[in-house]
């Protein structure tokens, strides 16, 4: 176990040292499975009249949908694979801080939530980035660049330029910090006072994975909007 708190695993390949946080890979991985899972699930034997599972998903997607339909008015339906993906993934992968998986420990650590791994996080962060970029070229075509870009001068260039980037990677700094505190916090209760005092602050985190995974989709969803909606 490092430093850092995660168990490292390091490896040479291509003549390249390499280290992995195999507690991250391993939630994650788990997470993506509990995706995927309730999604062939819930859309294995659709009915007119839904039982439990599908009404549950049915509110979801009305949720993604209403979403998209007020920040982004025309030709949004596409962009649901990505809302509703990194929504559900990143509120799995926070509850993991504190629900059961939380209490399994290994000799190198314990397995917490994959989102407390700020390479998770700026992983996601690029792919937010790639997405609406590419969905901007998709729409305006070279005008996207000129829309973004103000091509009077190189130190303006380069300051837009930075602030495109900077944007998602916000994102990923914003979720990585809420989530790593939050189970520092727990920790801490739990060497203080083992039973009591950790409940509520659990239950505190809870709302805090909701609202993080939240946030992150609004934002995601908001970039994504002002990539592709028209000049005025």
């Amino acid at each position: 176990m490092s430093g850092t708190g995660h168990w490292v695993y390091n490896t040479v390949i291509g003549g390249h040292n390499l280290s992995f946080n195999m507690d991250t890979i391993l939630t994650m991985w788990f997470a993506m499975a509990v995706v995927l899972i309730f999604a062939f699930i819930a859309t294995r034997k659709l009915s007119i009249i839904p039982g439990k599972l599908q009404a549950v998903s049915e509110y979801l997607m009305k949720f993604f949908w209403s979403t998209l339909d007020t920040m982004i008015p025309a030709d949004n339906r596409k962009h649901v694979p990505l809302v509703a993906s990194l929504f559900l993934f990143i509120l799995i992968a926070n509850l993991m801080g504190q629900l059961p998986l939380r209490i399994i420990h290994l000799k190198t650590g314990e397995l917490a939530s994959p989102t407390n791994d700020l390479n998770l996080t700026a992983a996601m962060a690029i792919i937010v980035l790639i997405y609406y970029v590419g969905m901007g070229i998709k729409k305006k075509g070279p005008k996207f660049f000129l829309h973004e870009f103000s091509f009077t001068g190189i130190i303006m260039f380069l300051v837009e330029l930075l602030e495109m980037i900077t944007r998602p990677l916000s994102l990923a700094i914003r979720l990585f910090a809420n989530i790593f505190a939050g189970e520092i916090l727990v920790t801490v209760a739990l060497g203080v006072f083992a039973y009591l005092l950790p409940l509520p602050i659990m239950l505190f985190e809870i709302l805090v994975a909701f609202i993080q995974a939240t946030v992150f989709m609004m934002l995601t969803i908001a970039y994504v909007s002002s990539a592709t909606g028209d000049e005025h």
